[in-house]
């Protein structure tokens, strides 16, 4: 960690980078209930991982660095993800469909997770103090803890995730909840 005890940011979304790619793997290599499950957890992850990035670290680093074209292409790059996650999301698991949609939906994220760690990560650990960062890592979990769990297209500013991702967030966490009781 960059900040000794305390967690970062930075910390804590190459973290979150890592499980993701652990779920793309194992969506990938199983079937079956298995696949289902593991594919609703890399959803949901990715779901509140991105409100959260959008909420808490782009804004951030537009400020604090003037990375305005890297945050535009980086809010870019999440709304063509949600879309193919989106269009994923109504496909059956077990169905032919499933794995190139998959598979799109998979090197999406890795260029997106790559460009991450490559351009605004490092930046953010230059330009960003420890206890901004540490600070943020706290933000980005609050966050996370109120997010949609499903994707939402065309969502990715601050200002849109704050007016419209509350409401979407009750929908959700209500269809997850009765989702799961039905299983």
């Amino acid at each position: 960690m960059a900040t000794g005890t305390r967690e970062d940011v930075v910390d804590l979304l190459l973290k979150q980078h890592e499980e993701i790619r652990a779920l793309l793997d194992t969506v990938e290599r199983s079937s079956g209930e298995r696949r289902k499950q593991k594919f609703d957890e890399l959803r949901q992850l990715l779901a509140v991982h991105e409100t959260a990035e959008e909420e808490v670290v782009h804004p951030y680093a537009r400020r604090k660095f003037g990375g305005d074209g890297a945050v535009d292409e980086f809010l870019d790059e999440e709304r063509k993800g949600k879309e193919v996650l989106k269009r994923l999301e109504q496909v059956e698991t077990g169905s032919s469909e499933f794995l190139p949609l998959f598979r799109e939906l998979r090197a999406s994220i890795e260029a997106h997770a790559r460009h991450e760690e490559e351009a605004e990560f490092p930046q953010l650990r230059i330009k960003g103090s420890e206890d901004e960062l540490s600070g943020m890592a706290t933000l980005v979990k609050a966050a996370e803890a109120v997010a949609p769990t499903h994707p939402r297209p065309g969502v990715e500013s601050q200002a849109k995730n704050l007016v419209l991702g509350p409401v979407a967030a009750v929908v959700d966490r209500a269809k997850d909840a009765i989702h799961k009781a039905r299983s």
